[in-house]
């Protein structure tokens, strides 16, 4: 069985890979049946968003002997019977984390006596804090301030560096697809989106926007030359690129998913240290979904708008005929090019306007020289004889 790297020689060498740009319609299926439910999730159940977000009233009691739910939920509906349902949480094996809406001073005091008494602890176990709503206001508005000119200032860059428009688009719909389905897992899971979570997205944008410029840098050294050779397509190059970052990408997100998946499952699920798993989900998700978008999604999409381009067209069909063998119109000349012709030069251009013409072999014997060896022929333009 060939090894790991064997594998990525072969990828890298063309002797074996994907063909994404020919099955592209498959990736973009998987795309948008993942960003549909994700939107269906967040349009439906929405975001669990945090107290940083939504103001309110928070309470954390240490040292209980005891992590369920049911007191400090009597606790809360003691002093507001009609407000809305508390958010519990527990953090860590001996303390729970109660937060409700916004609590006057005096019904603050009163939940926080309630909580000692049922979860029987010392008044000083119980701590209080409270976020105003126009501070979660103001957060929220940052959050997505920040999200904008991350966007608007990466799209610029990549249209800068890359001189095209095109894989500007291209990789900005790769980031709207990481975003959209990481909150679309938050909204299953239930989890808090808080400020950590914000972290979490900039930092997932930055890794799928890293690797998508590390395969379009490929593309662009693949393709730099294409439209003069007569070998390979333009999506045939694209594709080449791909396979050739394949095992990178893979690699690069197996190790950033490693550390990540131990904060996620041991730090936050095992240890019930809470606040780790805002951050975490979002970076092991994102880091899956960028991987996804970096090689199926960002460019088969580029190569796509590119195909529309007449020159890259006729270059595509120039390559077809001559590996099928039929004759195709040059541009701006009458004279055609054919596989196998005496008019290429072997790297894909036409030697002047000269027909080229497919030749067959011929089934007449060569006659021979009174010396009884073979007559020797004239040579043609084209190097072939009579």
């Amino acid at each position: 069985m060939p090894s790991f790297s064997q594998f990525g020689n072969d990828l890298y060498a063309g002797r074996r890979g994907l063909d994404v740009m020919r099955t592209r319609r498959v990736w973009y299926a998987v795309a948008a049946v993942m960003v549909g439910l994700s939107v269906v999730l967040l349009l439906t159940k929405g975001l669990n968003a945090g107290i940083e977000f939504r103001g309110g009233s928070e309470f954390r009691v240490s040292g209980v002997s005891t992590t369920a739910q049911d007191p400090a939920e009597a606790a809360v509906r003691s002093v507001v019977p009609d407000g809305q349902p508390p958010l519990i949480s527990t953090v860590g094996d001996n303390a729970i984390r109660v937060q409700t809406e916004q609590l006057s001073q005096q019904q603050t005091d009163a939940v926080a006596s309630a909580l000692a008494k049922g979860y029987s602890v010392p008044a000083g176990n119980v701590t209080d804090s409270f976020v105003g709503p126009s501070w979660g206001a103001d957060v929220t508005s940052n959050a997505l301030t920040g999200l904008g000119i991350f966007v608007l200032l990466a799209a610029v860059v990549l249209a800068l560096y890359f001189r095209t428009w095109k894989m500007s688009v291209a990789a900005l719909v790769a980031l709207v697809h990481d975003v959209v389905i990481t909150a679309g897992v938050y909204s299953l899971s239930g989890f808090e989106v808080t400020p950590a979570t914000v972290i979490g997205f900039l930092t997932i944008l930055g890794y799928s926007l890293y690797d998508t410029v590390v395969v379009f840098d490929k593309i662009r050294e693949n393709t730099e030359h294409v439209l003069s050779s007569g070998s390979k397509t333009f999506a045939e190059a694209s594709n080449l690129a791909v396979n050739q970052t394949l095992v990178r990408s893979i690699n690069t997100s197996v190790v950033a998913l490693l550390p990540v998946a131990s904060i996620l499952f041991i730090g936050a699920l095992l240890l019930g240290a809470g606040t780790l798993r805002d951050i975490s989900l979002a970076l092991f998700v994102g880091i899956i979904a960028g991987t996804y978008s970096s090689v199926f999604l960002a460019p088969p999409l580029y190569v796509q708008m590119r195909e529309r381009e007449p020159d890259i067209a006729r270059q595509r069909e120039k390559v077809l005929a001559r590996r099928g063998g039929t004759a195709v119109p040059t541009t701006g000349s009458t004279s055609a090019v054919s596989a196998g012709s005496g008019g290429d030069r072997g790297d894909g251009t036409s030697t002047g306007t000269a027909t080229a013409v497919l030749e067959r072999p011929s089934t007449r014997r060569t006659p021979r020289s009174p010396s009884g060896g073979q007559r020797s022929q004239p040579r043609r333009p084209g190097g072939r004889r009579r």
